[in-house]
């Protein structure tokens, strides 16, 4: 992509409404623009980010068998009704259609469709295990929206449900979510700050699980095991006397982290408010057991950037980069011919080809954070001046050492 035809433009100060780094930095660089509190819309290169995220847990989904479909975000209240959350999930859209003058609600979840349309597919147990999954956007009702995208009225999010015929059979597939989840945090690139954390249950079993990265801009307080790398939620500590629930070690440290993922084990609470039965081996009617497991796609892309910035800007990690090469060049037309022949090669680039000062151009690369910036300019002469980003010294290469790096 050429950036002079990239109509969105970089800022040189901080939004003043924003307190939180990944709001300040994504909206000075371009990749998001504020509507109002809670709400933003993507940019051609958050865009970009997000469809990086998106393939990456679309791709670990399918590894362990979660099929995609794609439900409505307009629900029927009545079904809410059915299950007993319409008059207790505090932060539900709620309103009614002006001309059937029926009741909705915007979905913050989709327990109420998916379980009903089950109901639809599962009727023995040879049907079963199955899971599906969708990526959409979900609508909350946040009484103080901030934290940029970490805490959004409306995102971007994975939710994948599974239905088991036995606990044994739910309990075996969640923890295979859990190693999916990991897998998917590494990707990403935060996975060594990221812990599989013991939270409440509420009132679908007695312990949920989140997954919590480490970030002085946590609004949650974990305590990490400094034995078996596992954290316990501030909420249970005392629950658990204040020792970890694997290993048994109390010698855990306090850390501020913000949850990426949550996981639970929904056992029946679902399946019983819509009947959702199979018919086991012996002829018997029985409950579907059930999991849930989401992922906040919006939530976690500023969470990279809460944990992956310095002074300068943003530093992507290269495997959710909007492109892997910034080509800055410093002569009108030095790099036409270096763009052709990484793009032919299959690279992804961004071509710095405006007319702007050599000074401009590098505090833009630096706020923008692509991993690589490649320059050329007349002091380079038949060579490439190539740098990392997060490092402070280039090097000059030649053309066809950059075959190395692509």
């Amino acid at each position: 992509m050429r950036q002079s035809e990239l109509f969105v433009k970089t800022q040189r100060e901080d939004p003043k409404e924003e307190e939180s780094v990944n709001a300040k930095l994504l909206i000075r660089a371009g990749y998001v623009d504020k509507v109002m509190a809670g709400v933003y819309t993507l940019l051609p290169l958050g865009q970009r980010v997000i469809k990086k995220i998106e393939g990456i847990i679309r791709e670990e989904m399918e590894r362990i068998g979660g099929v995609e479909i794609f439900m409505p975000t307009l629900q029927p209240a009545a079904n809410w009704e059915k299950t007993g959350r319409y008059e207790v999930y505090d932060t539900l859209f709620k309103f009614k259609s002006f001309f059937s003058k029926s009741d909705y609600v915007l979905g913050p979840t989709h327990e109420e469709i998916v379980t009903p349309l089950m109901g639809k597919f599962v009727f023995s147990y040879k049907d079963l295990p199955l899971a599906v999954f969708q990526i959409q956007n979900k609508f909350r009702d946040e009484l103080r929206s901030k934290s940029g995208l970490l805490r959004g009225r409306e995102f971007l999010m994975k939710d994948l449900y599974s239905f088991h015929s036995s606990e044994e059979d739910l309990e075996k597939f969640y923890k295979r979510v859990s190693s999916s989840y990991g897998k998917i945090f590494r990707r990403v690139g935060i996975g060594r700050l990221t812990y599989f954390t013991y939270a409440s249950g509420g009132t679908f079993s007695k312990y949920s699980h989140e997954f919590q990265t480490l970030t002085s801009a946590g609004e949650d307080v974990i305590y990490i095991c400094n034995k078996c790398r596992v954290a316990v939620n501030r909420e249970i500590i005392e629950d658990l006397h204040g020792a970890c629930p694997e290993c048994g070690n109390k010698d855990l440290r306090e850390e501020k982290a913000i949850e990426v993922a949550n996981i639970f084990p929904l056992k029946t609470r679902f399946s019983s408010a819509f009947g959702l039965k199979f018919a086991g081996a012996d002829g018997r009617e029985n409950l579907v057991q059930m999991g849930c497991y989401g992922i906040g796609l919006s939530r976690l892309l500023g969470t990279v950037v809460e944990v992956a910035h310095d002074d300068k800007g943003i530093i992507w990690p290269e495997q959710i980069a909007p492109f892997k090469f910034h080509l800055i060049e410093l002569k009108k037309g030095k790099g036409r011919d270096l763009y052709r022949r990484l793009t032919k090669a299959g690279a992804e680039v961004l071509y710095d080809d405006r007319e702007a000062t050599a000074g401009e151009k590098f505090a833009d690369a630096d706020l923008i954070g692509i991993p690589w910036r490649l320059v050329v300019s007349e002091k380079t002469k038949n060579k490439i001046e190539i740098k990392k980003r997060g490092e402070s010294k280039s090097k000059l290469v030649n053309y066809g050492d950059l075959g190395r790096i692509l």
